[in-house]
């Protein structure tokens, strides 16, 4: 009490944000999902890092960091956001994980843990890249959302269909208006590319040899495109700038209020 005012305590929370560059500090939704959609009584941290999979996010300590992140503190309640699916994909040695086996088992063991720490767990299906063939995304991660699915509907986990609600909307804004998501604008002959309907990586770079130059740029190659570390600033189709990540995050924070009814009043549309 005081000047005949009752203090009340604050009932406060916490969310943690777990998974790769698409969700980490430079090149994810992240950031402004933490700056602009939560209320002053949702902590966010984001604890997402580039090059980051099922597999490798725990064996270099990371979820060892994490861990300890939902075991501290005041707060009433602690949920834990999960998005991986990029680097668990083939083609990333020292990451990839076997998607029929190794991915969901290793999502099954991040949902036991955070729940045996007291947490509260909370999958995303991975965010899409946003390259197309022909006039239509090419969906490369349908399977890797598909097994998303299947683990947090057998462990009767809430479900953020990032990936379905971040597909419908890049297929419906089309390859050329999908580009302004991007870190950096692209390059003329992407623009190019992408008018005729399909997107293509990065031009030939004007120092290699002719003989040693393609007709044309091949596709994106993710694996070079999505290194381990930060994601560097460059054009490409699967990394955020700001208005891609103000986008996906606003999406994020949509499906969470729909997924986790306890969160409602403290997400910012």
């Amino acid at each position: 009490m005081r000047d005949g005012v009752e203090i009340k305590p604050i009932r406060a929370s916490k969310i943690i944000l777990i998974g790769d560059s698409t969700t980490a500090v430079q090149g994810g939704w992240g950031p402004r999902f933490c700056a602009d959609h939560v209320s002053s009584f949702l902590a966010c941290v984001n604890l997402a890092r580039g090059g980051r999979s099922t597999y490798n996010y725990r064996a270099e300590g990371s979820w060892d960091i994490a861990l300890h992140e939902m075991r501290g503190g005041a707060y009433e309640a602690t949920w834990v956001l999960v998005q991986f699916g990029h680097n668990d994909q083939p083609g990333k040695p020292g990451r990839s994980t076997d998607l029929a086996t190794e991915f969901p088992a290793n999502l099954r063991r991040y949902v036991e843990e955070i729940r045996a720490a007291g947490a509260q767990p909370v999958l995303l299906t991975p965010l899409t890249r946003r390259q197309f063939a022909d006039g239509r995304l090419v969906d490369d991660l349908a399977p890797w959302a598909d097994a998303v699915r299947r683990v947090a509907a057998e462990m009767k986990v809430p479900l953020v269909d990032l990936h379905a609600r971040s597909r419908d909307a890049v297929q419906g804004m089309g390859p050329v208006q999908a580009m302004r998501f991007a870190q950096l604008p692209a390059a003329p002959e992407q623009v190019s590319a992408a008018q005729s309907g399909t997107t293509i990586g990065a031009a030939p770079t004007p120092t290699a040899p002719a003989a040693a130059k393609p007709a044309s740029p091949a596709v994106q190659d993710n694996a070079a495109t999505e290194p381990m570390g930060q994601a560097k600033r460059a054009f490409d189709y699967t990394h955020l700038g700001s208005e891609g990540a103000d986008f996906f995050a606003a999406i994020v924070a949509d499906e969470l209020a729909q997924a986790v009814p306890q969160l409602r009043r403290q997400l910012i549309p």
